[in-house]
C-alpha cells in the first residue's frame, strides 16, 4: 500500500526554521538547500512503508500512536513525528533530536 505524506504546517515551519539555522551556522546557501531536500526526500519516502519507523515517546502527547523517523548524520540528526490514519501519512513535527520531548517542554514550562 503506498500512503498519501500530508506535512501538516507546524511541521513546515520546523522545516523552514531549521534551513534558516543550517544557513545561519553554515553561512551557505548551498548546505541549507541540501538539508531542505534531504529532509524532504526521507519524509516522501514515508509513503512507502511508514510503519517500519518505531513509536516515539512522545505518543502521550498526541493521544494516538506517533511514530519517529531518524533523519541525517552525526550531530545532525533531526526526528521526523508522524501518525498514520487510513491512507494517510500526517507529518506533525520535525525536531532536532538533541531537543526535548514535547511532553518534556511542556512539563518545564509548568
Amino acid at each position: 500500500m503506498t500512503y498519501r505524506v500530508m506535512i501538516e504546517p507546524r511541521a513546515e515551519r520546523d522545516i523552514e526554521n531549521a534551513a534558516r539555522w543550517v544557513f545561519q551556522e553554515s553561512k551557505s546557501r548551498t548546505a541549507a538547500l541540501s538539508w531542505v531536500g534531504m529532509i524532504r526526500g526521507e519524509i516522501e519516502a514515508l509513503g512507502k512503508n511508514p510503519r517500519r519507523c518505531p513509536v516515539d515517546p512522545d505518543l502521550e502527547f498526541y493521544g494516538e500512536e506517533v511514530r519517529v523517523l531518524l533523519a541525517g548524520k552525526r550531530q545532525g540528526v533531526y526526528r521526523v513525528l508522524f501518525i498514520i490514519r487510513n491512507e494517510f501519512v500526517h507529518v506533525l513535527t520535525v525536531r532536532h533530536s538533541f531537543r526535548q520531548t514535547l511532553q518534556e517542554e511542556l512539563d518545564e514550562g509548568e
